[in-house]
């Protein structure tokens, strides 16, 4: 038999969340035509974030905002357990975020078009190149931050998997510091592979930001590591 969890979902979660995604999503995407910033949209997509998270019962829990400098600009690097991680960090930092996608993305109707239109950083992940270090240079002058998942999929039993040194070379061609990020408690959520979405506690812990400015622009992957062992360290 199905789960109460199960018919929750199925019967009243996922039409709430698709009525928020279609009603937010389309004011978003509207007020790129009037905020090329992309400033107002990044506040439907906190409303958004919120909405879910009210909705589906999930309290979280956010320390370590105080080490965090609200004028300066950061490249938050999370770990990935749920795809109720993107709500989560949108809803619980207190800045300006764009998100990393890759490339093929911008392709895809109205998805595609509304993460072009309001700053998002899309790339080829295989190749970077000059021309995405110019975007996020530019995104940082705008008082803007990026978030990246750099295990580049979700851990189903909680294990931090390898961070990735893409969106590294990235925060090093800037000189942003990285901000290491650890979530714990979203896989209680929603697991991958499952349709069934749970109440539950979460926790966001901000880690002390890691200065990239003298690091050589060669160190992408020692620092991919570096910020993996703050991130898997026991205790958050």
């Amino acid at each position: 038999m199905r789960s109460y969890h199960w018919w929750r979902t199925v019967l009243f979660l996922i039409p709430a969340i698709s009525l928020y995604t279609i009603v937010l999503g389309a004011i978003s995407l509207i007020s790129t035509l009037f905020d090329r910033s992309g400033n107002f949209a990044h506040r439907c997509a906190r409303a958004w974030s919120r909405l879910i998270l009210t909705t589906t019962g999930v309290d979280v829990t956010v320390t370590g905002l105080e080490r965090l400098d609200p004028s300066r600009s950061y490249v938050f690097a999370a770990n990935h357990q749920s795809l109720y991680d993107i709500p989560i960090v949108f809803a619980s930092l207190p800045f300006q975020l764009r998100i990393i996608a890759k490339e093929s993305l911008g392709k895809i109707p109205f998805m595609g078009w509304h993460l072009l239109r309001a700053g998002h950083l899309l790339v080829d992940r295989s190749n970077p190149g000059v021309g995405v270090v110019k975007k996020m240079a530019r995104l940082a002058a705008a008082g803007h931050s990026l978030i990246v998942f750099p295990e580049g999929t979700r851990s189903v039993d909680g294990t931090i998997g390898r961070f990735k040194g893409g969106s590294f070379v990235i925060a090093l061609h800037s000189a942003l510091p990285i901000v290491p990020i650890t979530i714990t408690g979203s896989r209680h959520v929603m697991t991958k592979g499952q349709v069934t979405v749970r109440p539950g506690r979460v926790t966001l812990t901000v880690h002390e930001p890691i200065d990239t400015a003298s690091m050589p622009r060669d160190a992408a992957r020692d620092l991919a590591d570096r910020v993996r062992a703050v991130v898997a360290a026991p205790g958050h």
